[in-house]
């Protein structure tokens, strides 16, 4: 039987209808009418929020833990429907979306194991030491606390893991922290059956309905006001440079700033270093083609950018990369606004100074096909336009004139997620100079791989200074996500019996 999304937000367990109402726009299949989010009913979910804090901040981490491996639960028992829902919104295959699902239910359950262990409280106790001269000292405890109800805006490109029970949910919850969600306008039947879940462990614990609410599209005042919101005390964001720039200024001129943890834009660079290009340079770029095609190059490490010494084993390269893109036939992508941006992407990069189209193509609507283009590295320090994403399948290849160059290159980027070096033993000494530069460039550095992939593991680190990231001392993949909804607190000469349960059994 067809999937049919009632259409309703969900405000602290309830349905709540909008007398305003949008349209969803599949790929695939019948629309569906949703209601819009507004202003009044942002302020119905913070206030649900805020006065299930203190409740749900007091829970012990085993409740919390039974939380969140029920929502996994309630996903997967719904899985059906949100494959079927989840392919007609976003053209996404089945086997995608599958694979998916398992990935967002695979990280609500790390991050249950993962506060049972407790390690992220990251306990410490200075007993007292009351004959201490010439002062004595206090009896100080300290651990993480939960910093209150937190702000989630779902991704475009990844309806289910960075979304509504997504990345940023479940580190929330998990930290002790209420939830409100902003829906993303691309895939809101995907989000309503997953916030079913989400309300439906709730109720099967006899949780507080408040800790979680979501609220379906609406305008751009709908996140204005959630990120303004006074009860809102930090905010997970994963977008475009423009709109999460936007935001990050709105919590920063706060009458109590907020920290706005955003993932905004990365080109991901890839530096190909001379004795791996003469070994297997066809074999890297033939590997770099489906890297960069791999999801419809909606990848937010998706490797845009090659760099390469000049010269026959950077022709080998380039054409085999050539060679891969020919091959790969239109995709549609998840949103027709996603296909104009590429396109317009596209456009600006091949009117750039020096830039060489190598595979042009001509799609059209909702359908992407890849773009190669080649420029040298002079032409591309010159036009800062040429550093900027371009979301999908769209390669540029720049060549560098010898290795101080490549070094000149390496400094110019901005903040990334990724940055990769492929390298045989020969390249060791360069790699060595290049390294320091990489790690100072991005969140994660690689060798001989590519970046697209991120694995939900406790040594992930999905973030990078400025623009990939508002935050550079964060990571929004990984159990060490958690940290941005934590706090310290220190407890000093308080009586155990005030002290939270996990400071007194540490």
């Amino acid at each position: 039987m067809t999937f049919i999304p009632h259409g309703d937000h969900l405000i602290a367990g309830k349905r709540v209808g909008s007398e305003v109402r949008f349209s969803s726009a599949p790929a695939t299949g019948d629309a569906f009418d949703f209601s819009s989010g507004s202003p009044e009913l942002v302020d119905q979910a913070c206030a649900a929020a805020h006065a299930a804090f203190p409740g749900f901040a007091s829970t012990s981490r085993e409740e919390r833990a039974a939380l969140l491996n029920a929502i996994a639960d309630e996903i997967d028992a719904r899985g059906d429907q949100i494959t079927e829902i989840g392919c007609a919104e976003t053209g996404l295959p089945a086997a995608r979306l599958q694979g998916e699902r398992g990935r967002t239910t695979g990280q609500l359950r790390l991050f249950a194991s993962h506060i049972l262990a407790g390690d992220y409280l990251d306990r410490r106790h200075d007993e007292a030491l009351p004959e201490r001269q010439p002062l004595p000292r206090p009896d100080l405890r300290m651990m993480q606390r939960p910093v209150g109800p937190v702000a989630v805006f779902g991704a475009s490109n990844f309806p289910l893991a960075f979304s509504t029970a997504g990345g940023d949910t479940a580190a929330a919850l998990a930290a002790g922290c209420p939830v409100v969600v902003k829906g993303h306008g691309a895939h809101p039947g995907t989000g309503e059956v997953v916030g079913e879940a989400i309300v439906a462990a709730l109720e099967k614990l006899g949780m507080e309905a408040g800790i979680f609410s979501l609220v379906q599209g609406g305008t751009r005042a709908v996140g204005e006001a959630l990120v303004t919101d006074p009860r809102i005390k930090a905010v997970g964001f994963t977008g475009s440079l423009g709109g999460g720039r936007a935001l990050f200024n709105l919590c920063a001129s706060r009458p109590e700033p907020i920290p706005f943890f955003g993932e905004l834009g990365s080109v991901n660079p890839m530096f190909v270093l001379p004795k791996a290009a003469a070994a297997r340079g066809a074999a890297l770029g033939t590997g770099w083609a489906e890297s960069l095609t791999m999801g419809v190059g909606q990848f937010c490490t998706n490797p845009g950018i090659a760099i390469v010494l000049d010269g026959p084993d950077a022709d080998a390269f380039v054409q085999a990369a050539t060679d891969g893109l020919k091959s790969v036939s239109d995709q549609t992508m998840l949103t027709d606004g996603m296909a104009d941006a590429y396109r317009d992407g596209a456009r600006r990069v091949s009117e750039g100074a020096g830039v060489r189209s190598l595979l042009t193509t001509a799609c059209e609507g909702r359908n992407a096909a890849p773009y190669l283009f080649q420029v040298s590295a002079d032409d591309w320090l010159g036009n800062e336009e040429l550093s900027e994403e371009v979301f999908g399948p769209l390669g540029l290849v720049i060549r560098v004139k010898d290795i101080a160059q490549m070094k000149v290159l390496a400094e110019s980027f901005k903040g990334q997620l990724t940055a990769t070096m492929q390298m045989d033993d020969g390249d060791i000494n360069l790699a060595r100079d290049l390294l320091p530069v990489l790690e100072r460039m991005a969140g994660r550095v690689l060798a001989n791989g590519f970046p697209t992939g991120v694995e939900v593991c406790d040594a992930m680190v999905h973030g990078g200074p400025y623009p990939a990231s508002t935050n550079f001392g964060a990571t929004s993949v990984g159990t060490l996500s958690i940290r941005r909804f934590l706090r310290p607190v220190c407890y000093q000469n308080l009586p155990e019996a005030l002290l939270p349960d996990d400071l007194v059994k540490s």
